[in-house]
């Protein structure tokens, strides 16, 4: 019988394997007694490269954390001092692109679906998108959770500049690849910001 799936039962699978992979090393690092170190280190390290990437009046798409994820809130206040927008994710049906909404240190947030997330605020058009993930590697593909909200976002989003950012524990050989997965041009990490082709391919 033949899959409707455009990915392949292989790449559908290795993905799946990879996630599974992944969340035992997330789980695991959880626990672990440098994750305040490591997590401060990633925090530094995104203020100071979206500070260097952004312009006066520029909307950064940032994250509230989900249970075990980073916790970008020290991003989200540093880079709101600076007079820059900030927006976070509501997750909408599955099938639909991600809609942003503008988060201030004293708003109120609303529960989403999957333990989200987000501000009551209104509806923004971000020009920074910073993409969470759960794997990836140095061409710039990244395993996400399986919903496609950010390749449906930034498709959406032609003219904004992603930036994947995730730990270096993340980093994995070889990203298994499907027929709609798009290759980041930047991940951020604790320890460096990686320049992709953002294409797929290696340098």
């Amino acid at each position: 019988m033949t899959s409707l799936d455009p990915e392949s039962w292989p790449v559908t699978r290795a993905k799946q394997a990879l996630r599974h992979q992944m969340a035992r090393n997330r789980q695991a690092f959880a626990t672990s007694p440098i994750r305040a170190s490591v997590e401060d280190a990633l925090c530094h390290r995104m203020v100071r490269g979206l500070r260097g990437m952004s312009g006066a009046g520029d909307c950064i798409a940032l994250v509230w954390p989900l249970p075990g994820e980073s916790d970008l809130r020290p991003v989200m206040q540093a880079l709101h001092a600076d007079g820059l927008c900030i927006a976070l994710p509501e997750t909408p049906p599955r099938g639909q692109p991600l809609v942003f909404r503008r988060w201030q240190p004293d708003c109120a947030l609303q529960s989403g679906r999957y333990g989200t997330f987000h501000p009551d605020g209104p509806p923004m058009q971000p020009d920074i998108v910073c993409v969470p993930l759960l794997a990836f590697d140095r061409r710039g593909m990244r395993l996400g959770y399986g919903g496609g909200y950010y390749d449906r976002t930034l498709a959406r989003l032609p003219r904004a500049r992603a930036v994947g950012f995730g730990l270096s524990f993340q980093e994995v050989t070889c990203i298994p690849t499907g027929l709609y997965d798009v290759a980041l041009p930047a991940i951020v990490t604790e320890r460096e910001w990686i320049r992709c082709r953002g294409d797929g391919r290696t340098r």
